[in-house]
């Protein structure tokens, strides 16, 4: 029987590329230091969500195997338990994708803040400047006057003549 990637795994496998260690030394970093790493704990408790989903799918597959296997004739009364068993595990499944689909977010989410960790004091610079909303000017030099602002809305109601 070929062994199949279920979405735990895929998750898993995702999150370890993203923080390039074993899942295991990950899920002792997210407990003992919460706060260094947020998105690392978001990761952690989505991927344990997943990890029930992913074993009610399991189980609502297994039992539906069970009740519609070939040459099994179900009773009447069986009929309702195979539809729900197969509602049931629809539901399952677009948990997991749910799932899945916010730990691909948390882990794009750490891939765009990375240039920002690295350069904090250039990036607090540059913040800096864009309030400011002047270029920066020699020490001892007087900023040069700021344009008066434009007046922003809309234009006075034109009244045309009555006939």
């Amino acid at each position: 029987m070929p062994t199949t990637t279920t979405m735990l795994d895929q998750a898993t496998a995702m999150i370890e590329n993203a923080w390039g260690q074993p899942l295991e030394a990950l899920e002792v970093l997210g407990v003992r230091r919460p706060s260094e790493d947020p998105l690392l704990r978001c990761a952690m408790h989505t991927r344990a969500a997943l990890a029930i989903t992913d074993s009610s799918v399991t189980v609502h597959q297994d039992r539906l195997h069970a009740l519609s296997q070939h040459g099994y004739v179900p009773d009447f009364y069986e009929l309702d338990r195979i539809t729900e068993t197969a509602v049931k595990l629809r539901v399952a499944q677009a948990e997991s994708r749910a799932y899945l689909q916010a730990i691909r977010r948390v882990v794009e989410a750490r891939e765009a803040a990375a240039p920002e960790v690295e350069a904090p004091a250039v990036r607090l610079a540059q913040a800096a400047v864009a309030r400011s909303g002047q270029t920066p000017h020699a020490p001892g030099a007087a900023p040069e006057p700021s344009s008066p602002a434009a007046a922003v809305g809309p234009s006075a109601p034109t009244t045309a003549p009555r006939r």
